[in-house]
């Protein structure tokens, strides 16, 4: 009993010994009880619990580990408000960080993410201005910077946008960190849109991977971030031409190559 007593303990981290300690205590503990109550020499009695202990304390340690542990992927986000009552689980967290505009604005575009096997709606925002420094600036909060120059990069090589001249200020509204490069296609939108100073269409969100050629690639997970952004209400989708059939009600742009989307969403020639 003291043995599984230490166990439970070191496993709830209420007395944290470590692993080695737990055994050992766990055997010296259950092999000095008996000694009392046997007709045993005392240096057989000790070697014999000895081992038993440390054999049964192995057993048992497991138990309260097993009962502890947590299955299911360890890549998933939960996410809670504080609310009069104590602590609630928000049930939709893609209308929470998503901002509530009467009228469209230049330079935000929604993002359908994925955070583990959750569909995630985001907004990024972008903000393209001249810049009366000789080194623009690039200031990125909530994502890769590495991966904002190189789609800076791709956007005055392949589309011909005159951006390297203009500071840039990218960010991830509502605190997220967001990681998957299918946000590729919605920092695009965000950038074009500002550099334009047009507003993207009402009710459009964006994702998929862009490449160094300028292609737009596939993501995984194309219907699940379809059917949360038509609960959304939202009812056209920038993308790569889908594989397979989409969600109904959801009008799918067919975004293959960066300038197509140059094409969809601004006058070119406004731009360079």
């Amino acid at each position: 009993m003291i043995g599984v007593g230490l166990a439970i303990c070191y496993t709830a981290n209420v007395w944290n010994i470590g692993a080695e300690g737990q055994l050992t205590m766990g055997a010296l503990f259950g092999s000095a009880i008996p000694i009392y109550f046997t007709d045993w020499q005392s240096p057989l009695v000790l070697v014999l619990m000895l081992v038993l202990g440390a054999i049964g304390g192995a057993l048992l340690a497991a138990i309260p580990a097993l009962l502890k542990n947590r299955f299911g992927a360890t890549d998933e986000i939960g996410v809670f408000e504080m609310t009069d009552a104590g602590l609630g689980e928000v049930s939709n967290p893609s209308a929470l960080f998503l901002a509530e505009r009467e009228t469209p604005v230049s330079g935000a575009a929604v993002f359908a993410g994925m955070e583990g096997t959750r569909p995630l709606l985001v907004e990024i925002e972008a903000l393209v201005s001249p810049s009366p420094l000789g080194t623009p600036r690039r200031t990125v909060v909530g994502w890769d910077s590495a991966r904002l120059a190189m789609i800076l990069a791709v956007l005055e090589t392949r589309c011909g946008l005159a951006v390297g001249a203009n500071d840039v200020y990218l960010n991830v509204a509502g605190g997220l960190r967001v990681s998957e490069p299918a946000a590729d296609l919605a920092v695009v939108a965000a950038l074009i849109s500002s550099l334009g100073d047009r507003p993207l269409p009402e009710r459009t969100v964006a994702f998929g991977e862009v490449g160094l050629s300028g292609e737009v690639r596939p993501v995984t997970h194309t219907e699940a971030r379809l059917r949360e952004a038509l609960k959304l209400g939202f009812t056209r989708a920038l993308m790569r031409p889908p594989r397979g059939n989409v969600a109904a009600g959801m009008d799918c742009i067919e975004i293959a190559r960066l300038p197509d989307m140059v094409q969809q969403l601004a006058d070119v020639s406004d731009l360079t």
